[in-house]
């Protein structure tokens, strides 16, 4: 199998956790996102949507998106399963992962990719051209601050995302974390049990993937 990766965007790096919790090591493809190597025609061969990460097969499939490859590896790999261990458990790491989707990384993504300049006329990642909207970037910042605060409730009674069980959800609630960083937007200081899930997962071996 062949992984394409990018080392300093915040999608792959979540598949790059999960590899690294259940000990899995693949050959990786760097893609340069700042040189806009995922929109040229030989990338879009390899994915139309022009986004990383993307995993190839060796038969040649691939798979793209974030969930469908973590997934597909928690399938082919079920030690250490980090998608829940009975059927209540699944379905609450899908819960809260979806929260954590919505409400964190698209939050960041809408402060970011709207009010950087860099982003003009790519306010959404993939082939497409689409405008920034500033307002989108003010209405991002303020979701973070209601991320922060809701997620400090959930945790003040539960050591990880789902109960006492490190999940995908936590995996997915660092990552928005450490992309929130890029709109400078540090965890409040009054979010005391957010602080302590985030420290205990940032302690992970796995975090440094």
């Amino acid at each position: 199998m062949k992984f394409y990766d990018c080392t300093t965007a915040p999608s792959p790096r979540r598949v790059r956790i999960l590899m690294a919790e259940k000990g899995i090591e693949l050959d990786t493809i760097q893609v340069d996102l700042m040189k806009a190597e995922q929109l040229t025609p030989e990338f879009l061969k390899i994915n139309p949507l022009g986004q990383v990460p993307v995993l190839e097969l060796d038969d040649g499939t691939r798979i793209s998106q974030v969930m469908a490859i973590c997934r597909y590896l928690e399938e082919i790999y079920p030690d250490n399963p980090l998608f829940g261990r009975d059927p209540v458990e699944r379905a609450k790491v899908e819960s809260i992962n979806d929260q954590l989707q919505a409400n964190g990384m698209v939050a960041v993504m809408e402060a970011f990719r709207n009010a950087t300049p860099g982003f003009v006329n790519r306010a959404l990642p993939g082939p497409h051209n689409y405008a920034q909207i500033p307002a989108l970037s003010e209405r991002g910042m303020l979701r973070l601050d209601d991320f922060f605060s809701d997620f400090d409730a959930h945790l003040a009674d539960n050591q990880y995302m789902v109960g006492d069980y490190f999940s995908v959800a936590d995996i997915t609630g660092f990552a928005a974390i450490e992309f929130a960083r890029w709109v400078k937007k540090p965890i409040p200081d009054e979010c005391s049990s957010l602080q302590h899930w985030y420290q205990q997962v940032k302690q992970r071996p796995s975090a440094a993937a």
